[in-house]
């Protein structure tokens, strides 16, 4: 129950109910996707094998962060380098030859670094929008285009080391698209099925599909930043530890063509709609829940005999 002094958002729940419920999202979402972007990495790195001491990076569609390979065996989940011919063919090799348990073997850093920031950036982004909305008044519609993009700086800024900041915020581009179409989506089909307040369908339909058109824009610097974070821990011979965005790309370009911007384009795309679809559904669940919750809360209180 909330107290008398609890700062209630603007949804009706206060910000300690806004970070239970983007904790529940967060948590449900890394069990369901983890197996995904384990291929979907997988893939992208098959090409460059992994050398002793470099490093991947590892999203799950809601952070990302650094995993340590030493000569192709991590102690995290990365074993062998194998050569996959597709999104199901990785799955059944790495299920039969590291065992099924190793799809899920991306999860304790997902948990230990994803999660938290996934709580300070949801929690961030509603406080934002809802500010900002009462501030553009009648462009309020843009509100969560700015929003999803200072809430994923802060809470970057907050979780990550400062020197991997700078790779990070290419996640910015996705986060104002995201936000700003599952919105828009969100508000149409409540228009549409004239309702005023969103349905768990409406809202996994909104996410899936913002969370899709987010994934396709942005595939080509998630391809970029794969192969430029992996070499963050290593210095080259050179004495240089990564390349800018745009040399990183001609190079792969010059490799593998186009087509290699968009390595790992299906596992991507079926791993981050229901990744969005699961945390936004999950998350607006969790705070309708605690919205009635409180609304029930006040009424109570109001009864006669009640303090």
């Amino acid at each position: 129950m909330t107290s008398r002094g609890d700062k209630v958002a603007p949804g009706g729940i206060t910000p300690i109910q806004q970070m239970v419920s983007s904790c529940s999202g967060a948590i449900l979402t890394s069990l369901l996707v983890t197996p995904l972007d384990v291929v979907k990495i997988r893939l992208q790195a098959q090409q460059n094998p992994f050398l002793k001491g470099r490093c991947f990076v590892y999203c799950n569609g809601l952070m990302d962060h650094l995993c340590v390979c030493e000569n192709g065996n991590s102690k995290v989940w990365y074993k062998a380098p194998g050569h996959f011919n597709g999104t199901l063919d990785a799955f059944v090799k790495i299920g039969r030859h590291e065992g099924i348990k190793s799809l899920w073997s991306g999860l304790p850093p997902t948990l230990v670094m994803a999660v938290p920031a996934t709580v300070i950036y949801f929690t961030c982004y509603d406080q934002l929008c809802g500010a900002l909305k009462v501030r553009l008044k009648e462009h309020a519609d843009k509100a969560p285009l700015f929003a999803g993009a200072i809430a994923r700086v802060g809470s970057v800024t907050v979780i990550s080391p400062l020197e991997l900041i700078r790779t990070k915020l290419q996640d910015v581009p996705f986060s104002a698209m995201y936000w700003y179409n599952y919105e828009q989506g969100k508000a149409w089909l409540c228009k549409r099925y004239n309702t005023t307040e969103p349905t768990f369908a409406i809202t996994f339909l909104s996410g899936a599909a913002s969370g899709s058109i987010a994934s396709i824009a942005t595939l080509p610097f998630d391809v970029v930043k794969t192969r430029r974070q992996r070499y963050l821990l290593a210095v080259s011979s050179s004495g240089k530890t990564s390349s800018s965005t745009l040399s990183v790309m001609s190079r792969i370009v010059a490799e593998n063509g186009i087509s290699g911007l968009f390595a790992g384009f299906l596992p991507r795309l079926i791993k981050v709609a229901p990744a969005c679809a699961i945390m936004i559904s999950s998350y607006e669940f969790g705070k309708a829940f605690f919205h009635k919750r409180n609304q029930e809360t006040r009424l109570l209180r109001l009864q006669p005999g009640n303090s």
